[in-house]
């Protein structure tokens, strides 16, 4: 039986720089060309800089390069293409919450005392196969054993989450819709997302996944994202402005086919009651939030599930513009995965960058403007919930 006891931190851990790939549709770059530019992004962005060879040690989010690039061992490839060889560097594949994960092993490797200084990212690319391509590539991350042959994608996964969530409560296809243009307008004004829409093309009523739609679903996206984990202890040697890892939670649910509920992710529920808990705050004290809208619906889900709205109560949260940027509780400022994109070995630690941004009050137009903000959440899934991961970080 799972252990009960408060989680906490032997060592304190840093967020002291971070960098992004420009994401969108990319045929002429690799996964290894991504993932340079948004290392060398970082290393703009760091006010003392760092080399290549300052760093002690690498985690890799990255789901499935094997499939995508026919390219598997992409770690120590990165490493060779940064310079950063002998460096160790480790792979980790955890679905799309694969980056998510990674940052979680480069928190406990600074906080076990192993090393100071740690780089974490996330790559994928995933244009290089056509559309059907990627929704088998995806699919793998569901159960094999009963939910593909079932014939449920992720968008039929989600499709049936929105059914039940509209069964149950009030919500309806206005309230996804809306979820789509908040973060749509929210990406409008992030010089590194994919996608700039209107309000028009947001009505397209194409179906997908009865009852989502065409803009209910993230973009098949090429990016990169990386961050620089320090000791907090020498954070001042490279930033006068870190960012602390205040709290963090992992979880495993049951496979969606195997769920107690459709309308919650259990996961979600206890990896954020650890961070919580470790942070030694309640989601009252969040100031901004990052969560994993791979879907219109997921965001509403990941509304209730981190405790920001009771359930049922995340249909009416957007309708009143509560999760805006000028609403008491917004959520992807950044444009989420709907609107900045889902390069999904990436997105975790991206979700990270943008609270990182905000702490820092460098978030630029769409920088929140409430001056206690000091808390940020970052909540990053796996497959059909089977993986979450959520970060509570802290200004410095």
């Amino acid at each position: 039986m799972a252990t009960t006891r408060p989680r906490r931190l032997a060592r304190q851990v840093s967020i002291v720089g971070a960098g992004l790939s420009q994401f969108g549709a990319y045929p002429d770059k690799s996964s290894r060309d991504l993932f340079v530019e948004a290392f060398h992004d970082m290393q703009d962005n760091i006010d003392q800089g760092i080399s290549a060879q300052d760093i002690e040690a690498g985690y890799l989010g990255n789901y499935s390069a094997d499939l995508f690039e026919h390219q598997g061992h992409t770690a120590p490839i990165m490493a060779d293409w940064l310079g950063m060889t002998p460096t160790p560097i480790t792979r980790v594949e955890n679905a799309c919450a694969s980056s998510g994960s990674a940052l979680r092993e480069g928190v406990m490797a600074i906080a076990s005392g192993m090393y100071d200084v740690v780089l974490v990212g996330g790559v994928e690319k995933m244009t290089s196969l056509p559309t059907e391509g990627v929704t088998d590539v995806l699919a793998s991350a569901a159960d094999g054993l009963y939910e593909v042959p079932a014939g449920l994608t992720f968008p039929g996964i989600f499709g049936a989450i929105a059914k039940a969530h509209m069964d149950r409560y009030e919500t309806n296809l206005n309230h996804l819709l809306k979820v789509g243009i908040k973060n749509h307008e929210n990406g409008k004004l992030n010089p590194k997302a994919q996608f700039q829409v209107t309000v028009r093309d947001m009505m397209d009523r194409r179906r997908i996944a009865w009852p989502l739609r065409l803009y209910d679903c993230a973009p098949i996206t090429d990016g990169a994202s990386c961050v620089l984990l320090v000791a907090s202890d020498i954070a001042s040697q490279f930033t006068d402005k870190p960012v602390h890892v205040a709290g963090m939670g992992q979880a495993t649910g049951r496979p969606l086919h195997d769920a107690e509920e459709l309308t919650s992710l259990s996961a979600a529920k206890i990896a954020s009651a650890e961070a919580y808990a470790m942070a030694g705050i309640g989601p009252e004290n969040v100031g901004v939030a990052e969560v994993h809208d791979c879907f219109t619906i997921a965001e509403i889900v990941a509304s209730e599930d981190l405790g920001f709205f009771e359930p049922g109560e995340g249909p009416h949260a957007v309708d009143e513009g509560r999760t805006a940027r000028t609403g008491d509780r917004p959520i992807n400022t950044s444009g989420g995965l709907k609107a900045k994109g889902h390069p999904v070995g990436a997105s975790g630690v991206a979700q990270v960058i943008e609270v990182f941004k905000q702490l820092r009050g460098e978030a630029g137009a769409r920088q929140l403007t409430s001056p206690d903000l000091e808390f940020g959440l970052t909540h990053n899934v796996g497959g059909t919930g089977g993986t979450c991961v959520v970060n509570v970080l802290q200004r410095g």
